[in-house]
């Protein structure tokens, strides 16, 4: 949380002294006792009566006060709240014991009151929803994939019969155009999997033809096949694509396939080249390199290295992604035995050191959450399992609700929230720090009880995409009123420090005049 964003809070409670004794309608015991504690209740005018009490009349001096000094201080200088109170904040300011605080400790534990407030705010916003929407898709097949390509703003739809959807911010449909190779008009093929090369502006399609085809997105031919890496051992139908966002030659492409096998793809200078072209290659830039899997097996080509495990013995793989703060890769069968692999990269980044978690029925899919270091699993159970990625033996928490078996979860990581969709349609969103479902939606989706679902949520545009078999549904989330106090009328155009006054000074616009905030 910024300082700008505190002092905003602050502002909010412009009035000194102690807030109404009454609970307003709604709130809960909990939330009216947080509104009682002292910290919540000091004004912007309050806590520069308490700067002024830690300024000392010689330059760069720090004050310090022990608890009695600070008690009986504050309530000289406040004019409200009891030694009682005071004592109690500076117990909470002094956690480390030094017998002393300052006013940088003080500003410090107000800071993160302010910051842990909004967060627990986020976490119980319950979105509101449009009405449900089925997009006019071309599609004749299943559809296997949802992407956005963030360089051009625009969504990519696959189905299983290779032909691609290209759709505007906006969600318009723009054009739709084949995406197969020369095996799949051959001998009736599918598509199995999509993923956006973002940092090299292309897209990786896999095919049951055992290859996966690379798209140039910038070439004179929009979507022209520049790489077609063939001789797999069995079908992928599952990919995934990462790069480092510092160093964007580093990147991985993962892909499961039907043998149970899980394969990545690490690439060394993705930026000038995924692969080598070979000395006998043809010299137009626009043909089709063809690699084999053996090539890369064997390291003929010095830019990237092959990363694989067997560890789920047979099942197809189902999901497969690489985080980068697990340094780890993530996959899952439907099995109950190697459910789920973390698959983690040693020090050499070559070789893989494999962790399994066994789950009851097995699972449809699961998602990571970096910042609760949690992974939920979507179990055919009908449960949703929360799990410490270092503890196998059991899942930190349990999400009863569904009455059905579970087939995707996706997280809201902004606010810490997480979605799951079940065979019976129907959508809930659950409090993660209380293991509550905080929303249930039960749309009028589509009545088939045999299809395939796809899940995918753009947390950026607030899009929830659903697909059943070749129809897409779509439910956008409403624009929230924004609950923010604002601290000017109009756009502020500039913000200065004056390192004399040291305070700030902001412009607004369409004004002439400079601004100070009082001191």
């Amino acid at each position: 949380m910024s300082c700008q964003n505190a002092a905003l809070e602050l502002n909010s409670r412009s009035q000194p002294g102690p807030k109404s004794p009454e609970r307003a309608e709604g709130v809960t015991a909990d939330e009216d006792y947080g509104t009682r504690l002292l910290e919540n209740q000091l004004s912007v005018g309050d806590f520069v009566k308490i700067q002024r009490a830690f300024e000392s009349p010689e330059a760069r001096k720090t004050i310090c006060m022990s608890r009695e000094e600070f008690m009986q201080r504050m309530t000289e200088v406040v004019g409200w709240g009891t030694k009682e109170e005071y004592g109690e904040l500076y117990d909470k300011v002094d956690i480390a014991q030094d017998g002393f605080i300052t006013w940088d400790k003080l500003t410090s534990f107000i800071l993160l009151v302010l910051y842990e407030k909004e967060e627990r705010a986020k976490s119980t916003v319950v979105p509101q929803w449009k009405d449900l929407e089925f997009l006019p898709v071309k599609h004749k097949e299943t559809i296997q994939k949802v992407i956005f390509l963030k360089s051009s703003c625009r969504y990519l739809t696959i189905s299983k019969e290779g032909l691609l959807g290209v759709w505007g911010e906006n969600l318009k449909l723009q054009e739709t155009l084949p995406i197969t190779s020369d095996a799949t008009k051959l001998k009736h093929l599918w598509v199995t999997s999509l993923v956006s090369l973002e940092n090299v502006n292309k897209i990786a399609v896999a095919f049951t033809s055992k290859e996966i085809c690379f798209y140039d997105l910038l070439s004179k031919e929009e979507f022209s096949c520049q790489y077609k890496l063939q001789g797999l051992k069995g079908t992928p139908i599952c990919m995934d694509y990462w790069y480092d966002s510092l160093d964007a030659n580093e990147s991985i492409l993962s892909f499961g396939d039907i043998t149970g096998k899980v394969q990545a793809i690490a690439f060394t200078a993705a930026l000038i080249s995924l692969f080598e072209r070979p000395a006998s290659a043809c010299e137009d830039e626009e043909a089709t390199m063809t690699i084999n899997w053996a090539e890369l097996l064997s390291g003929c080509h010095k830019c990237c290295h092959i990363l694989e495990h067997k560890l789920h013995h047979g099942d197809w793989v189902r999901q497969v992604t690489y985080n980068a703060s697990l340094d780890a890769i993530i996959s899952s069968t439907t099995s109950n035995t190697n459910t789920m692999v973390l698959a983690w990269r040693e020090k050499s980044k070559k070789h893989l050191k494999m962790t399994s978690f066994n789950i009851a029925q097995g699972i449809h899919a699961f998602d990571y959450h970096s910042r609760l270091n949690l992974i939920a699993t979507a179990g055919i159970n009908n449960k949703v399992c929360l799990w410490n990625p270092y503890v196998v033996s059991k899942p930190v928490g349990v999400l009863w609700g569904h009455s059905a078996s579970v087939i995707a979860v996706q997280f809201f990581a902004e606010r810490k929230q997480l979605f799951s969709f079940s065979k019976d349609k129907v959508l809930r969103l659950w409090d993660i720090q209380h293991q509550l479902s905080i929303q249930r939606i039960a749309c009028s989706f589509p009545k088939s009880q045999d299809f395939r679902c796809l899940f995918h949520f753009d947390e950026a545009r607030g899009r929830l995409f659903i697909s059943f078999n070749n129809q897409l549904a779509l439910l956008a989330m409403k624009s929230e009123a924004s609950k923010r106090v604002k601290s000017h009328e109009k756009a502020v155009t500039c913000v200065l420090y004056n390192s004399v006054l040291k305070q700030p000074a902001r412009r607004e616009n369409n004004e002439d005049k400079v601004l100070y905030d009082d001191p």
